[in-house]
């Protein structure tokens, strides 16, 4: 269980940890896991219940996957970089609390400083606004609900991109 490990045993899991760019084929995968997250159960399962990762969306922008030394999926991330948006971030349910998320925000981070953007766009899972905030984003404000798709408001944040690594 997550919450029993160490730190050592965290470090040892990171190390396994491998972070490519998506492909078409990795689409199937990374609806399911965005299907399954339990973030995303009671009211907010609207939001997930017919949501689909295309293939077609991972071919048009920059889409990253955690994979562990056995080939499952950890989590993932979507950069848009017109206008800079984090448009997609999920980590699986069994791999909460393991740092795939700062991973994947360490990796994006570098992503954008490569692409060199200096802030990046959050509009984030209003449960998820602590981690962000954790990792350096800044709330700006609030994108109000656009029912029925989004069906409650979210925090809005501004994740500074430094200028070196």
């Amino acid at each position: 269980m997550a919450s029993h490990m160490t730190r050592a045993d965290r470090a040892a899991r990171l190390d396994a940890i491998r972070i490519r760019r998506a492909t078409a084929h990795d689409a199937k995968r990374l609806t399911a896991l965005v299907r399954r997250s339990r973030a995303y159960e009671g009211p907010y399962a609207s939001m997930v219940a017919g949501y689909r990762v295309g293939p077609d969306y991972i071919e048009a922008h920059p889409v990253f996957l955690a994979m562990d030394d056995a080939g499952a999926v950890l989590g993932f991330y979507a950069l848009l970089l017109n206008p800079p948006e984090l448009d997609l971030m999920f980590v699986a349910d069994a791999a909460q609390g393991l740092g795939i998320g700062r991973g994947l925000i360490e990796h994006m981070t570098g992503q954008a400083r490569d692409a060199g953007l200096t802030a990046v766009r959050v509009v984030s899972h209003p449960p998820s606004e602590g981690f962000y905030r954790s990792v350096g984003a800044q709330r700006t404000g609030t994108v109000r609900a656009q029912p029925p798709a989004v069906a409650w408001d979210r925090p809005e944040l501004l994740l500074p991109i430094p200028a070196d690594g």
